[in-house]
């Protein structure tokens, strides 16, 4: 069951339904983010017409102040050109002044104003209008009185002077009024629109919080479910090598057994006695079966009936006469007469000398079947090894295989789903507009620090886990990719150089191995030698792929690591896990270091197959 989970990359289930929460809320963000646009285009179109009649409103005022003013300059002006030329502004004054009160109440297209509907400025119009027409009245009927050059105009000009002063200050107050009232109907206006924002606000910041809720917190707990999964097939596995472990033991103990019943055979009773000159004077009856022999043999010199061919025959003779002062042990292999070959371990022991016709007693044993026993434990023994060596690069080759797998569908999930969500999160986020309220710019200023924090650290665990480059491209951009990140998120100059034409694709298990082993090298040199400045150079020449990293970190003295690693140290086991990744694929790695003088760590991988060319 746990085993079918850890094939499948994430709860897609799970995912289906963050999705679908997700889509919803960026719908609602959208929504508001809408509705704000729309509301304050609104009011900032509202506000236009609303600054558009204030200042015709307050213009009125200045025409009324004007027409007096001109019309007093009437009486004043000398000439007739002066007082034409005051004319003709009294008359532009009085069609404006008129055509923008009636603009005020009606509306006119061209000045951009509306008709009127806000019945307490319609009864102030009502108020002011006896005022305006008697002051209209007025000032026409003074335009009519100058008409003519040669009338006189001076009682009926003071008479409508007096009526223009008499309704001029009402009608300035009755104008302060109405400009008051559009004022306080602006700020209404604008105070209604805060509201609104502030509902869509609350509205943004409770989405974003069940996006918190039932989006990101089911998301790390579904995380963390996943790599608890992986560390359990991780403890399964090691199960599993003891008991293949086991296995072996057995099976070695079994060969010891047969090693065990060899000695029992090896012990047989075989013997012969000889003279000092090679004549057999005694030799057992199962000797001479083993030998195919019969008693009309025993004529025969001990060494012609030992073998059948001359080589041996003519060595036989030679240790037989050489020095019989002590015993003397030898494995000879003799051929008998049907031409099989046999096996003897044979002991020369030297008679008394008193013994006149004895002089050499041979004690053999029949070691054929030990020795094809022992050819066959040599040959298990190398099967043995071999299936051994065999077995553990398997189980090597299918824990990292598998942990990469494991790691690369985590890093596809995350990369997929969490990084453009938390991506798009940010954006909606930041084109929230919140200007008017320093509470609420502080909150979304912390939710953007907050996204951005987590988008950092989900780019990151998805770059340390397995990058897609590396399964697309290959070894050499995704070594090349390495440098960039871990040069930004670390600070440190790290720089990458290919010295090699063509881009070029390995055995994925290699591949692998060899971005893991560069990227724990890295890792320590800016972890335990403080590098500021490192250098990753790769290089495919003559069938060896070369990659070396050079540091200019404190160094240390690399004869330590002749030791074995203390499991105390990750330093020193990191080293050791490197060795091990290299020797997984057949790959070498070569380590230099001088305290004060930074560190290289040369990678060599010779390959004669499973090579291919793609993109540079």
């Amino acid at each position: 069951m746990n085993s079918d989970k850890l094939q499948q990359p994430l709860d897609a289930a799970t995912f289906q339904r963050m999705r679908k929460w997700y889509v919803l809320a960026l719908a609602g963000i959208a929504l508001t983010i809408i509705s704000a646009q729309i509301l304050i285009q609104k009011h900032l179109n509202s506000q236009l017409d609303d600054s558009r009649i204030i200042n015709v409103a307050g213009r009125q005022r200045a025409y009324s102040q004007k027409l007096v003013k001109e019309i007093l300059l009437l009486k004043e002006s000398e000439g007739i050109v002066s007082q034409e030329s005051v004319l003709r502004d009294l008359k532009q004054t009085l069609y404006v002044w008129t055509t923008s009160h009636q603009a005020l109440q009606f509306g006119n297209d061209s000045m951009g104003l509306k008709v009127e509907e806000d019945p307490d400025i319609l009864a102030l119009f009502n108020k002011i209008a006896p005022h305006h027409i008697a002051m209209v009245d007025a000032a026409e009927d003074v335009l009519s009185q100058f008409g003519v050059a040669d009338k006189s105009t001076s009682n009926r000009y003071q008479k409508d002077l007096t009526i223009l002063l008499q309704h001029e200050r009402t009608f300035l107050d009755l104008m302060d009024t109405m400009v008051n009232d559009y004022d306080q109907r602006s700020k209404k206006q604008l105070q209604n629109l805060k509201y609104k924002e502030y509902l869509l606000l609350g509205f943004s910041l409770l989405i974003l919080m069940l996006e918190m809720l039932f989006i990101f917190r089911p998301m790390s707990i579904q995380i963390r479910k996943t790599i608890k999964n992986l560390l359990e097939s991780q403890v399964r596995s090691e199960k599993h090598s003891m008991e293949i472990e086991k296995l072996f033991q057995e099976k070695e103990k079994s060969l010891l057994e047969l090693q065990e019943l060899n000695f029992v055979i090896d012990n047989a009773a075989l013997f012969a006695s000889a003279k000092n000159d090679g004549s057999i004077v005694f030799m057992s009856k199962k000797f001479l079966e083993l030998l195919e022999c019969e008693k009309e043999d025993l004529n025969k010199p001990l060494s012609e009936i030992l073998t059948v061919d001359e080589g041996q025959q003519q060595y036989l003779k030679e240790i037989l006469k050489s020095n019989r002062q002590q015993l003397r042990s030898e494995e000879i292999k003799v051929r008998t007469k049907k031409g099989d070959d046999l096996w003897l371990d044979m002991s020369i022991t030297p008679m008394l000398q008193s013994a006149v016709k004895q002089s050499i007693l041979i004690l053999c044993s029949d070691i054929t079947e030990r020795k094809k026993n022992q050819l066959k434990i040599e040959q298990l023994t190398k099967e043995k090894y071999e299936e051994s060596i065999k077995q553990k690069q398997l189980q090597a080759s299918q824990i990292v295989e598998g942990q990469e797998e494991e790691r690369k569908r985590i890093a596809k999930d995350i990369h997929d789903g969490i990084g453009q969500m938390l991506t798009a999160l940010k954006f909606n986020i930041e084109s929230i507009n919140l200007e008017n309220s320093e509470k609420a710019a502080e909150k979304i200023a912390y939710l953007k620090t907050l996204t951005t924090d987590l988008i950092k650290g989900v780019r990151t665990a998805t770059f340390n886990l397995t990058p897609p480059e590396l399964s697309d491209h290959g070894i050499f951009p995704a070594l090349q990719k390495m440098a960039m990140e871990l040069s930004k998120l670390t600070g440190k100059n790290i720089l990458f150089e290919n010295k090699s034409e063509e881009n070029i694709r390995f055995d994925s298990l290699a591949e692998t191995n060899i971005y893991r082993v560069t990227q724990e090298a890295v890792n320590n040199a800016i972890k335990y030698a403080e590098a500021n400045y490192i250098l990753v150079t790769i290089n495919f020449r003559d069938g060896i792929l070369s990659v070396v990293i050079d540091d200019d970190g404190k160094g240390f003295d690399d004869t330590i690591l002749q030791n074995k690693p203390d499991n105390s140290s990750e330093g020193g086991m990191g080293l050791f896990f490197m060795r091990e990744r290299m020797s997984y694929i057949n790959g070498r790695l070569f380590i230099n270091s001088v305290p004060g003088k930074g560190t290289r760590v040369t990678i060599n991988y010779k390959t004669e197959k499973d090579i291919h060319y793609g993109a540079k």
